[in-house]
């Protein structure tokens, strides 16, 4: 929302013709050319809308006559109303894609974005889970009644053969997606995004499509792969639908499982197990954070995360020394 109140849909929709062109244009290059996932299209899309409105507010009714300070304003206002480092630096982000697409284009005279700085991003330790913690989570499922969790069961309800051997099947699937995500360190959307020919059982790996369509390929351990064939031999036949296609992981009215009950399956039982608040980004935190201490190349992780640089990975260097530094207060008696 603007200062106004007003949604991005609506701020659109009252710029200049040829600006709101340049914002649709800009998004399809981004969708069909950068191959960016909708959730990024839209971030950035909200992001030069509101850089436009506010160019409009100073005068600028054509995008020609976008300038440095007219960007600089747009942070400025920004950093007055008390917007954060992180958001400040993906707006900032967000102009200078916009400003060298519009410069290609020929919309703009210059690329006026390059010279646009940002202020750095804060990065805090993501908080991981300790290994006896991540093993607790992936015992979870086991210790739960075959009640029907994440179903449209009503909680306590008695249920018939049937609605136990659904609940049971949801049982298999949840302890499945924890492995999983656990395993390979997957982005959860990644995860969803899994069909079952994505698996490769005999080599243990799982072909991945991640950030901008970049495939890679993530192994995975044994205990996942128990999950995996229970899931596969008992679980999935009863949920699937058809609804289902091809997809590995089923919600329990047997469509693709989405994220954000995914999210809240993980929530949900580190809760129940009594473990500090974990989500599935939370569990790719600590699969880099545990690879790491047990000797991986960083590079290696980089690949199986599908960071694209390096210096997204190395965040997880600094955790591994943060609890070493723990562990050293802790223990020595000169510490």
């Amino acid at each position: 929302m603007s200062r106004s109140g007003r949604g991005t849909r609506v701020i659109h929709q009252e710029l200049p013709p040829a600006l709101r062109d340049a914002v649709d244009d800009f998004a399809e290059h981004l969708a069909q050319v950068r191959n960016r996932s909708a959730h990024t299209v839209r971030a950035y899309v909200t992001d030069v809308v509101a850089l436009l409105d506010h160019a409009v507010r100073m005068g600028c009714l054509e995008l020609a006559e976008l300038d440095l300070s007219v960007l600089r304003s747009w942070l400025a206002r920004q950093r007055t109303t008390g917007a954060a480092r992180t958001s400040l630096a993906r707006r900032a982000a967000s102009a200078r894609a916009f400003s060298a697409w519009a410069h290609r284009a020929g919309l703009l005279p210059a690329d006026v974005g390059a010279a646009l700085a940002s202020p750095r991003a804060h990065r805090e330790l993501p908080s991981v889970l300790r290994a006896d913690q991540a093993a607790a989570l992936m015992e979870a499922p086991a210790r739960q009644p075959p009640t029907a969790h994440g179903s449209s069961t009503t909680t306590g309800a008695t249920v018939d053969a049937t609605g136990a051997a659904a609940a049971e099947a949801v049982l298999l699937r949840d302890r499945v997606l924890l492995e999983l995500l656990y395993a390979t360190g997957v982005r959860v959307s990644e995860a969803c995004g899994l069909d079952v020919g994505d698996v490769d059982h005999g080599r243990r790996v799982i072909r991945v499509f991640g950030k901008g369509g970049r495939e890679r390929a993530v192994p995975y351990g044994v205990p996942a792969q128990r999950a995996l064939d229970d899931w596969l031999r008992r679980g999935r036949p009863l949920l699937a639908g058809a609804r289902s296609g091809d997809a590995l992981l089923l919600g329990a009215r047997g469509g693709r499982l989405n994220p954000t009950t995914a999210r809240q399956i993980v929530g949900g039982y580190a809760e129940t197990a009594g473990l500090p608040r974990t989500s599935p980004h939370g569990l790719r935190h600590s699969a880099a954070t545990h690879l790491l201490e047990g000797g991986a190349d960083l590079r290696a992780v980089q690949e199986l995360l599908g960071h694209s640089s390096l210096a997204s990975t190395q965040i997880y260097t600094h955790v591994s020394v943060e609890r070493l530094r723990a562990a050293y207060r802790q223990a020595h008696p000169r510490a």
